[in-house]
């Protein structure tokens, strides 16, 4: 594994433990969905560089699309949940409830 793969599979990991085990607060959880995001957009772009394929071209832009339409919703989900529970504390957050 050359030191750029590992790079980036360690940053993705990281964002991957750093979700699974810092849930406190819903802005950790979309910043951490974020980190995971961005390292696949740099591992998928290098990826079609590396090719050098016009077919693979597309591929990181249609991810950094979804990203950007991720993070809006979750972006959107935090304000709502912050003026309907005063909080932004996943362990506040009961789905059950309406």
């Amino acid at each position: 594994m050359t030191p750029v793969h590992f790079s980036f599979t360690s940053a993705f990991m990281l964002g991957l433990m750093g979700l699974a085990f810092h849930r406190t607060h819903l802005l950790s959880a979309l910043l951490w969905l974020e980190g995971m995001m961005q390292s696949l957009f740099i591992a998928l772009a290098l990826w079609a560089m590396q090719f050098e394929s016009t077919m693979f071209s597309a591929a990181p832009m249609l991810l950094l699309a979804f990203s950007a339409c991720e993070a809006s919703a979750g972006l959107a989900l935090l304000v709502a949940t912050a003026r309907t529970h005063g909080t932004d504390r996943l362990q506040n957050l009961n789905l059950l409830q309406c």
